[in-house]
């Protein structure tokens, strides 16, 4: 069992490069990328192989399933590594990217990425999804705006124009664009379907996140973060999608630099810089920690840490804002690995990590 098997997954077709360390040749071939040609293969190749080496991408979730089920070890390389930038690699085709994948296993300069078990990424995925819906709403309410603008009719701001009584008036004005027959009139077709998504999607958006809510009463991890004053269901959940398994980072700097919290640095010589927060990981869990870190400043343990980090100076709120989604985000880690439910003693410990 000294070979190899590295692949360069693509959407219809994937290279694969058999690779023998004993001998550091390498044989290849072409197959489809498809379950059961997957399977095939690799029922093909147990007995012969070692490991199985591929990249990320949107197959990597169902040859990941394929693999546990044949219980055949594998690794899944990080293509975002400075290794996989293009201008390292000037001769770039399938059977090359497999056999790099094979190289530099063999080597032992082989970066991966972590891959959760299927019922994680489809949780990951309806998460995402929300996040689409919440953004289609706002864009949808934006144009809606827009039209009426352009006809000197305004709607209240925030969330008093999106009443049921202050949207009376407006669908009134509304007519389906088949039955419109003045040019002068289109405008109110296009509120009309403007309104017409807007509904569709808000019921979507119920839907989902009664869902949600659902799968996160029957989660004892959602349910251990949701002991954290100010911390609701969205964030409980995406936290405990986005890291899994709390087990595999080593220390509280470690899961906040997965989630791109901690600053950028740039040392040479004398000259040691240390910049902006690298913004390397989950965007969205970003942005939740930070905005449950405005909406929790009247919990008294997240003021102090703002505080502490503000300095009394209005200019550094932004930074103390995110200091302390970060502080929040290896409390919520902290908890999890150790499966311990909130206290203020348990917060002051970790605010200083």
């Amino acid at each position: 069992m000294s070979k190899i098997l590295a692949i360069d997954l693509g959407k219809n077709n994937s290279a694969v490069c058999i690779f023998d360390r004993s001998s550091l040749k390498c044989k290849y071939k072409t197959l489809r990328t498809r379950k059961q040609v997957m399977h095939d293969l690799f029922v093909e190749f147990a007995d012969q192989i070692e490991i199985v080496l591929f990249e990320t991408g949107s197959q990597m979730g169902w040859v990941a399933d394929i693999l546990w089920a044949l219980d055949i070890p594998f690794k899944v390389a990080n293509t975002n590594h400075a290794a996989w930038k293009w201008k390292n690699n000037p001769n770039k085709s399938d059977r090359k990217d497999a056999q790099r994948l094979a190289m530099m296993y063999h080597t032992g300069f082989f970066p991966t990425v972590h891959v959760p078990k299927r019922e994680v990424r489809q949780k990951r995925s309806l998460i995402n999804y929300r996040d689409d819906i919440v953004k289609r709403i706002t864009k949808i309410k934006n144009s809606i705006r827009a039209i009426l603008g352009r006809e000197d009719i305004h709607l209240a701001s925030g969330k008093k124009g999106w009443t049921i009584k202050a949207l009376g008036p407006i669908r009134k004005m509304a007519i389906p664009l088949k039955e419109i027959m003045e040019l002068e009139d289109l405008w109110k077709g296009h509120l009309n379907s403007e309104l017409n998504l807007f509904d569709n999607v808000v019921e979507e958006l119920k839907d989902m996140e009664f869902k949600l809510d659902a799968l996160g009463r029957a989660d004892e991890k959602v349910k251990l973060l949701r002991t954290i004053p100010g911390v609701g269901p969205r964030l409980s959940e995406a936290v405990v999608a986005i890291i899994d398994d709390p087990h595999r980072f080593k220390n509280g700097r470690h899961v906040s630099s997965y989630v791109g919290m901690v600053p950028r640095r740039w040392q040479s010589g004398q000259v040691d810089i240390t910049g902006r927060i690298s913004k390397c990981g989950n965007k969205l869990l970003r942005t939740l920690l930070v905005e449950v870190s405005w909406l929790g400043l009247r919990e008294p343990w997240m003021r102090d840490v703002f505080d502490k980090v503000k300095h009394g100076d209005k200019k550094r709120a932004k930074v103390a804002i995110v200091a302390l989604g970060r502080k929040l985000l290896v409390i919520c880690w902290a908890m999890l690995k150790n499966g311990t439910t909130f206290d203020s003693d348990y917060a002051k410990r970790f605010v200083k990590c």
